[in-house]
């Protein structure tokens, strides 16, 4: 995936599972799916609570914005340095999302979601791509027949 778009659609959070997971193929009982950090392989079953990336998004006092265009705005405020870690100080990382998205909602956006978008970034950042598919950039296979 290294010199792809990032397909966010593809890009599976497991709740008790440590990283994020590159969706693969389905299985008979769940998911098979590869952890972007060490390439290994897992099955997830249907009981694991599985959520891709595209499907989630934040508060902000306009309504919601996409953990895509979340990404793509930090990625704007950091250039190429990574973002700071889950577990460096609350401040610093309110400090980025006050910058890179001055709309979040405060009272619905908490330092803990916070955390875990930069630690979703940041592994974006190591072991995929920053550059984000568009539902625009997607053909399907019929059209192009």
């Amino acid at each position: 995936m290294e010199n792809n778009k990032t397909d966010l659609a593809k890009i599976l959070s497991v709740s008790g599972q440590h990283g994020l997971f590159l969706y693969l193929a389905q299985a008979r009982g769940g998911a098979i799916a590869e952890s972007l950090a060490d390439k290994k392989r897992t099955c997830l079953d249907f009981r694991s609570k599985i959520t891709t990336l595209a499907d989630i998004s934040i508060y902000t006092t306009e309504g919601e914005l996409k953990l895509q265009d979340v990404f793509e705005k930090l990625h704007a405020t950091l250039g190429d340095k990574a973002a700071p870690s889950s577990k460096d100080s609350a401040d610093s990382i309110k400090a980025l999302f006050a910058e890179a998205v001055p709309d979040y909602d405060p009272d619905r956006f908490y330092i803990s979601h916070m955390k875990k978008v930069v630690d979703w970034y940041n592994e974006l950042r190591q072991f995929a791509s920053l550059d984000f598919t568009r539902e625009e950039d997607e053909t399907p296979a019929e059209e192009e027949a």
